[in-house]
């Protein structure tokens, strides 16, 4: 099933993407994680590849990324992680890594692996999505789709022409800035989301900033759904699973009838 399907597809309320990152704990802890994010209800999984310069991340999921590389984690070990995890989990997996480990890999052999691996998805931060189309135009993806990101600062036309070839979903970036947890949105995200929403042909959802029940709903009714990172891998790291899961019990409540 691809990526979009598999997110319209779920059973009740909006959609909601948990961050972790791999190797934050060890990588033993990750097969076990993705299956307790899974059994909470998770509609996907963003698994974040520690990278020595992150430039998207805040001070939280900065900390994480530090704490696997010390245990020295890498792109390739993610992957064959998830290789031995199969058919323990069903849950869709989305990578967010930076470019500079997929080349280290090898762009071909970076996609065979991960489609090996389960990834039904990969974001690229520091790559903006009309160069990926350019990079990857020879290049055999497998099925994984590449996600692209979209701003309250990108121009119209560039929305437009993310829209035109969108695949998987769409990140809708809520904030001016790096990844961490917002009690105040920008006044015109609602619209903004609203927009995208109606006009893409994959789901969009909403991550940077969101930590709380209400924000889930609000945003989650303005659009298909929820990515949230900071709040997630702050909690599992102090061990606080239970507020990950009422978390993601509040999106199952949500009103998705636009």
């Amino acid at each position: 099933m691809r990526l979009d399907e598999a997110i319209r597809k779920r059973s009740e309320g909006t959609a909601f993407v948990p961050y972790i990152m791999a190797g934050d704990g060890g990588l033993d802890n990750l097969i076990p994680t993705i299956e307790r994010l899974e059994a909470m209800g998770a509609t996907a999984i963003e698994l974040g590849i520690p990278f020595s310069d992150p430039v998207a991340d805040g001070p939280i999921i900065e900390a994480a990324g530090m704490r696997a590389l010390a245990e020295g984690v890498t792109l390739a070990q993610v992957l064959d992680r998830l290789i031995e995890g199969t058919g323990r989990f069903s849950v869709p997996i989305v990578l967010m890594t930076y470019l500079n480990p997929v080349f280290r890999l090898g762009v071909q052999p970076f996609f065979e692996r991960a489609a090996a691996s389960g990834v039904t998805g990969v974001i690229i931060p520091d790559l903006p999505f009309e160069e990926s189309l350019e990079l990857f135009a020879e290049t055999d993806r497998h099925g994984v789709a590449v996600i692209p990101l979209v701003t309250l600062t990108s121009s119209a036309q560039r929305v437009e022409t993310i829209l035109n070839q969108a695949e998987g979903f769409v990140y809708a970036v809520t904030l001016k800035g790096t990844t961490g947890k917002a009690d105040v949105f920008p006044d015109e995200l609602l619209g903004h989301l609203q927009a995208l929403t109606a006009r893409s042909p994959v789901p969009v959802l909403a991550g940077f900033g969101v930590h709380l029940a209400e924000q889930v709903r609000v945003l989650g009714e303005a659009c298909d759904g929820v990515v949230v990172g900071s709040f997630i891998v702050e909690a599992l790291h102090e061990g606080r699973d239970e507020e990950v899961a009422a978390l993601i019990r509040a999106a199952k409540t949500v009103d998705t009838k636009r």
